[in-house]
Parts: structure tokens; sequence; C-alpha cells
């Protein structure tokens, strides 16, 4: 049986996680320097593994990036203040 299309989630897979695997936790011991190559792979230690909250971004003004492309903007604006 299927799931329905209103129940899969689009990114599901990158989405945060709170429980990673074996793999990412050693990743993230090496990463601490608390684990080594020699010890076992079973009763690894606790890893805490957080959310990253980014601020949202602010919205940034068009520029111009040429000479050229302003002249094109300020165009129709000169041709509205004929009429």
């Amino acid at each position: 049986m299927s799931i329905d299309r209103s129940l899969k989630i689009k990114d599901a897979l990158s989405r945060h996680r709170n429980v990673l695997s074996r793999a990412e936790r050693i990743d993230k011991l090496k990463e601490e320097e608390r684990w080594s190559e020699g010890d076992s792979l079973l009763g690894l230690a606790k890893v805490s593994h957080r959310k990253a909250v980014t601020g949202k971004k602010e919205k940034e003004e068009v520029k111009a990036e040429s000479p050229a492309a302003a002249a094109v903007v300020a165009a129709p604006a000169a041709k509205a203040g004929k009429k």
C-alpha cells in the first residue's frame, strides 16, 4: 500500500533530525576529538545535536550594476513624466 500524496513531505531527508545515525555520531565525536580509531563502535558517548536557528534575511534594494542598466530603468519613468 502506498502513502497518500498529501502526507508526503517534500524535504523529508533534509530536515532536522533529533536522532543521529552511528556514523554521524562518530563523525561528530571525531570533530570534538572524543573518539579515536581503536575505540569500540558500541556504547558511543552521547552527542548533542542542536538545530541551528538562522535569522530572517532582510530584503536588499535592487542596485543597477552599470550605467546602461540605470538608463533602461530610468527611461520608462521619463516617458511617464512627458505625458
